[in-house]
């Protein structure tokens, strides 16, 4: 029985991406091994003017030190003036991926996918080596996702930023975030359309209210969400939480492909397992499951 394109991509888990100061060399050290699947260290939002340029090389530095995680940079966004000297001085062959905020347009992405791969060239590095995943955070970026997901291939996956998102659209962000509903189900959609990765969900920036990140990641992934961005160490285990498979969801699903693969033999294609209606597409569902909770297992 062959598996259908699911759209998960890559084997690596995404369910938590963790964002430090890359001018704080402690903090970059320890967003390392924080057990995030992957790392981001931010030469953006979390960076002062002054100390841009200095942050580059203690990034740098850091990414060349001992990391449990996939290793990405959030360089400054496309229109400032600091991008292209950040994609200098940060693309080697320790980093794993870069994160472009405020994306909007695929001529953006189709750029930096030209200095990138100049790059890789000139350092030895394997032709598109490097992920590129944008961060959505206005309304242009939103309307404009089916050419941007589909710029170049190195879009595996995207992220969503809500605070850029709220203050784009002047918007509240309430509790139960209604007001994203309209951004995620885009995100989601054009991802599954272009065959990337399910997209990443966006910070919550209350870093102490655990119990309000884990019903965000919660709902984040009952939207078709792989991951969530996160901004504390704090907020990695339960977003690692909300984006594994359960030890029920795994029972169930392998009983579902146990009863279905005898069904096959016998010339059957929709059965019933425990009172629920299986045919293929519940049984792909299954496989899914078991192919998420690997990732987690594994962490890649």
């Amino acid at each position: 029985m062959t598996h259908p394109a699911t759209g998960t991509g890559t084997s690596r888990a995404f369910r938590s991406v963790l964002f430090a100061p890359g001018n704080h060399p402690r903090r970059a050290a320890k967003v390392l091994a924080t057990g995030a699947d992957v790392a981001v260290l931010d030469l953006e939002d979390a960076v002062a003017v002054g100390e841009k340029l200095a942050a580059r090389e203690l990034v740098a530095q850091a990414l060349r030190g001992p990391r449990d995680c996939a290793g990405f940079v959030r360089v400054n966004a496309f229109e400032t003036q600091w991008c292209y000297g950040d994609l200098i001085a940060i693309v080697a062959p320790t980093l794993d991926g870069v994160v472009l905020p405020k994306t909007e347009t695929a001529d953006q992405l189709r750029t930096i996918d030209w200095v990138i791969s100049q790059l890789e060239r000139e350092r030895g590095l394997a032709a598109g080596s490097i992920d590129l995943m944008p961060i959505i955070e206005t309304a242009r970026g939103i309307m404009g996702l089916e050419s941007i997901l589909n710029a170049t291939p190195r879009v595996r996956r995207v992220a969503f930023g809500g605070g850029d998102y709220t203050l784009d659209l002047d918007v509240q962000w309430s509790e139960d975030e209604g007001e994203f509903a309209f951004a995620r189900g885009q995100l989601v959609h054009w991802s599954r359309a272009a065959g990337i990765e399910a997209p990443i969900d966006t910070v919550l920036l209350q870093i102490r209210d655990t119990e309000r990140f884990a019903r965000s990641a919660r709902l984040a992934r009952r939207l078709g969400f792989q991951g969530k961005l996160c901004i504390h160490p704090d907020q990695v285990a339960p977003a690692n939480a909300a984006f594994t498979p359960t030890a029920e969801e795994v029972a169930q699903a392998r009983s579902v492909l146990a009863a279905f693969a005898d069904a096959e033999r016998n010339g059957l294609a929709s059965i019933q397992v425990g009172g629920v209606f299986v045919d293929y597409a519940i049984v792909y569902k299954a496989q899914r499951v078991i192919t998420l909770a690997e990732r987690a297992n594994t962490g890649r």
